[in-house]
């Protein structure tokens, strides 16, 4: 489909139907020439990932954000990664319906995406996607991931500010120390912390937070309720101040230019697997399977021989 499809004019001043078209092509795996279009528009917004285990409250943590920068007058973006449908292969949609609040608000524009079984929590398409909302002059974009308790690494790749939410009764502190988390954040959100145990697991985080060595900026512990609101104003700004503290030194242009190689980078790999495996060497794949099953070659000698296209064990 070509970008004609999607009025750039439109979309550079935020029109919803022309976001929503683009990120529809997007999904679509259409959208290369529209996202060329449109890559001098974008490094402008601010993206911020909202990550942790299930329950902890991260769709109504973003629906606060939300609504904080609203007030402040900025534009503001969501892409919510949610489950993918085993049976439809799109997302469940149950982020939209707990932000819807902040859904009917015109400078606020949400999308739910399949994760389509990225494990770390982000679809590959999550981070064109804010290109889009970024292009469509969206100052602040929140991605939020699916939260399936797996590794969700990939989500300080693509957030210029990285929020971990937990919640206090889950022993979430060890659990997010033995799955790296603790490695990623910018900032932890105790999450639900009218609830007992608030207060030690905020003593818990600190003192393992105590341990890390890595200089420069250090994340805060911070305590929320965000289904009522509290602790808001001092998550955004914790955030700020973060921001602040990329702005020296070159820290966020490095973080930027950190997460444009990894782009390039995955691109490329996908662009040689598309190319690579064309009918000749997937037929190739076949024999040597059958050499490799009767253990006549290794699996090594069978892929350096894919590689020079040529049969493995023939003189």
């Amino acid at each position: 489909m070509p970008r004609s499809k999607v009025d750039l004019e439109l979309l550079k001043l935020g029109e919803r139907t022309a976001i929503a078209r683009a990120i529809s092509l997007v999904e679509n795996d259409e959208s290369e020439e529209l996202l060329q279009a449109i890559h001098p528009l974008t490094g402008r917004c601010h993206r911020i990932g909202v990550t942790g285990p299930p329950g902890a409250g991260k769709s109504t943590l973003s629906s606060r954000l939300a609504q904080h920068y609203r007030r402040q007058g900025l534009q503001v973006g969501i892409v919510a990664v949610d489950p993918t449908s085993p049976f439809s292969g799109g997302a469940l949609l149950g982020d939209r319906i707990r932000m819807a609040e902040v859904e009917l608000d015109a400078g606020v524009f949400i999308r739910s995406m399949a994760s389509r079984g990225s494990v770390g929590g982000l679809s590959r398409k999550t981070t064109e996607a804010v290109d889009v909302l970024d292009a469509a002059g969206k100052q602040i974009v929140i991605m939020e991931t699916v939260g399936v308790g797996q590794s969700e690494l990939d989500i300080a790749g693509a957030a210029d500010c990285t929020l971990v939410v937990l919640v206090p009764e889950s022993g979430d502190s060890i659990q997010a120390m033995k799955a790296g988390l603790m490695e990623i954040a910018d900032l932890f959100v105790l999450n639900k912390a009218d609830r007992a145990g608030a207060d030690q697991a905020v003593l818990a985080l600190q003192m393992i937070l105590h341990f890390r060595r890595d200089g420069g900026w250090k994340p805060g512990v911070l305590k929320t309720v965000a289904s009522e609101g509290s602790g808001i104003q001092e998550v955004v700004s914790s955030i700020e101040q973060h921001r602040q503290f990329l702005g020296t030194g070159g820290r966020l242009q490095d973080r930027r230019r950190l997460r444009m190689e990894q782009r390039l980078r995955a691109l490329v790999a996908g662009r040689l697997n598309e190319d690579f495996w064309n009918s000749r060497r997937s037929a190739l794949l076949e024999k040597q399977l059958d050499a490799v099953m009767e253990r006549r070659v290794s699996p090594y000698e069978a892929a350096r021989a894919l590689l020079a296209d040529s049969p493995a064990g023939n003189p």
